[in-house]
């Protein structure tokens, strides 16, 4: 029995009704192709990873969307190209996210439970953002998307560093809170993250 190499489109009809099971089967397909095309822009495994739970999850969220005759692969190409594309643009744009990339490669992660939380909510935020109040919302895209520091946050808004860190911790909290109620498609790319 040769080793099946693409999806067929009644599989695509499968995961347009929903069926976890041709997730899976999706997944287990390109998984792999989706991580070189992340780790050829990065250069950074952990990130690489990332973008593959951000595709897959993307994937699952708009899955209404795809066509049975459609190409699977070309499919998830142009998502996974946009997400590191994106993430790439977001390392050169902050010197300190620059730095950190460089740090990893020489030390172990030693990131604070605020970091990691920050961490797993990005293949939330873009989603949940609009969610936050509006003063919030403009806080953390300053920090989170322009990279900017806190500091360059309150000079440009007009308002006290410490306002900018209680919009921080709020925004971090919020976005905690929808991380414990989330999709079941975020813990089903968790448990198949290797």
């Amino acid at each position: 029995m040769k080793k099946l190499r693409s999806i067929d489109s009644n599989s695509i009809k499968q995961l347009i009704a929903g069926d976890e099971t041709a997730f899976t089967l999706v997944y287990t397909l390109y998984s792999e192709k989706v991580y070189r095309l992340a780790y050829r822009f990065l250069k950074d495994q952990e990130q690489s990873e990332e973008i593959v739970q951000e595709t897959f999850i993307t994937l699952w969220l708009n899955k209404e969307k795809l066509q049975p005759e459609g190409d699977m692969w070309l499919y998830l190409y142009v998502i996974s190209k946009r997400l590191s594309i994106n993430a790439l643009k977001l390392i050169y744009r902050s010197t300190d996210q620059l730095r950190i990339l460089i740090q990893n490669t020489v030390k172990e992660d030693n990131t604070t439970e605020e970091d990691v939380i920050a961490h797993d909510l990005e293949v939330f935020t873009q989603k949940i953002i609009t969610k936050l109040p509006p003063q919030q919302q403009l806080v953390f895209k300053l920090s989170r998307i322009n990279g900017l520091s806190h500091k360059e946050i309150a000079e440009e808004l007009n308002i006290s560093p410490n306002t900018v860190k209680n919009h921080m911790v709020q925004a971090l909290k919020t976005l905690k809170a929808h991380l414990n109620s989330a999709d079941l498609i975020f813990f089903m790319a968790i448990l198949f993250h290797h």
